[in-house]
């Protein structure tokens, strides 16, 4: 007799959903499960931010370019797909900090911008000597005795004081959020800073403790720092094609919105908006945070998250031949100190950190623009915002020419701000599901990290716990 299959919606095509929607049907082919699996995205194509345009033999990222190496998941994610051999690294160089319209060398041992190596912080001109000095502190100051969550700003300034603040620690940590460090939660951001000074009390000597030494990578001229980065050279769009031609036929549904989701007995009831009605025994939400609070404002749940703000950015990616910018400074691009007077926020040099990206006798920018506070630039047109950005970059490069062209992507509404108490306000959302919704589980960048492998992760997480819940009875875990 015929086993019932067990029915799971998957919410939200981005890599979250991807990857969830990919190791669930592995999960049940090598197990054996009587399981099916729909994965439904509201747009017509599947990756969320993961976007690869290729022009003109330029390959390029309009989301993410890259993932951390050290965080796993997504190089198992590629080996699984049998993707693994066409990972590349970056290729490593100096990177920069505008300050006062000059572009400074990151010190050297410098790690998130905390000092593992006296020397290059006593040499770099980032910084006044009063600001060294008070950076000094650390070596003094005790514990903060500060329990539960703190913003990231208040931390490293009662830790190092504000110009290395200003100057370097914000421009690195608050990147990958576009958000303000002094409204960021240290505890969902970067918790590890908590643990070293709550373990070493100095994070400068806590971290020269705990941060591993990079092993040398010998190439023709010496030996040379391994790139911490991995992308795939034909851009990650690469991942997103994998998984969708692995995913089983007829699994996936693209160019359809969940309406609403109600409970009937002891399964849940996924509404589309073509009137489809589909029966599921599990669902993982992987979508934003404002997507999973509309859908469950009916019963009152998941409210909490509308306090999850959000922010605006666009990338500007700018190609150009070798002959029309004149670069000073060998590296793979900068940052800009929130104190400069610039529009834009960081620029990659990305023929230089992904040579694999550009034709030869190429060059291609790619700069940012839009963070907490600064969001308007983005609701411009793409005349004025390729204006400002080459205006901006005019000041530090000199530059003969306009571009050959230029991609500008808006990402509106979109960069979830992990404010202070962000985790408490999570673990109450997913207490709400378990209690009224158990069958309904969230993930994804709005809740547990914005990274690629964090999502990935999330994915992984949220396959163990349906499966673990609707097969527990056969030790599946």
């Amino acid at each position: 007799m015929d086993v019932q299959k067990k029915q799971v919606v998957i919410v939200g095509g981005g890599i979250t959903g991807l990857s969830a929607a990919y190791y669930m049907q592995k999960e049940a082919r090598e197990k054996g499960l009587p399981l099916q699996v729909k994965l439904v995205e509201a747009s017509n194509r599947l990756g969320g931010k993961i976007q690869t345009v290729h022009r003109d033999g330029f390959v390029i990222e309009r989301g993410p370019d890259s993932f951390l190496i050290r965080k796993k998941s997504v190089g198992i994610l590629a080996e699984d797909l049998g993707i693994a051999d066409g990972l590349v690294r970056n290729a490593t160089g100096q990177a920069y900090v505008l300050v006062n319209n000059m572009l400074h060398p990151i010190p050297g041992g410098s790690v998130m911008g905390i000092p593992t190596e006296i020397s290059p912080f006593l040499k770099t001109g980032l910084f006044s000597w009063a600001g060294k000095m008070r950076a000094a502190g650390d070596f003094i100051l005790p514990r903060s005795g500060i329990e539960g969550d703190q913003s990231l700003g208040a931390f490293f300034r009662r830790r190092f004081g504000a110009e290395i603040v200003e100057n370097l620690i914000e421009p690195l940590l608050s990147g990958v959020y576009a958000g303000d460090i002094d409204h960021m939660s240290l505890q969902s951001t970067f918790p590890q800073f908590y643990e070293v000074e709550k373990k070493h009390r100095s994070l400068i000597l806590g971290m020269k403790k705990t941060t591993p030494k990079q092993v040398p990578q010998k190439d023709g001229h010496g030996a040379k720092k391994e790139g911490v980065f991995h992308s795939f050279r034909g851009g990650l769009e690469t991942l997103v094609e994998a998984i969708e031609k692995q995913l089983e036929p007829g699994s996936v549904l693209k160019g359809l919105r969940v309406d609403a989701i109600h409970r009937s007995d002891h399964q849940t009831i996924v509404d589309l908006s073509d009137g489809q009605k589909l029966t599921a025994d599990a669902i993982i939400l992987a979508t934003g945070h404002e997507v999973a609070s509309s859908l469950f404002a009916p019963f009152g749940l998941l409210q909490g998250l509308k306090e999850i703000q959000t922010t605006s950015v666009a990338t500007v990616a700018l190609a150009f031949p070798a002959s029309a910018i004149v670069q000073d400074k060998e590296g793979t691009g900068f940052l800009v100190s929130r104190s400069s007077d610039y529009s834009i926020t960081a620029c990659t040099w990305v023929h230089r950190k992904w040579p694999s990206t550009t034709p030869d006798g190429k060059v291609l920018l790619r700069a940012f623009v839009g963070r907490v506070g600064d969001e308007a630039i983005v609701d411009l047109p793409d005349a004025d915002i390729e204006k400002i950005v080459l205006n901006d970059l005019g000041k530090i490069l000199k530059i003969d020419g306009k571009p050959d062209f230029t991609v500008i992507t808006r990402w509106k509404e979109d960069r979830p701000q992990y404010r202070v108490g962000h985790k408490e306000r999570i673990a109450q959302a997913k207490e709400e599901l378990k209690r009224e919704f158990p069958h309904v589980l969230l993930a994804g960048a709005s809740y547990e990290g914005v990274g690629l492998p964090d999502c990935v992760d999330q994915g992984k997480e949220a396959v163990r716990e349906v499966l673990e819940e609707l097969f527990a009875e056969k030790g599946n875990s």
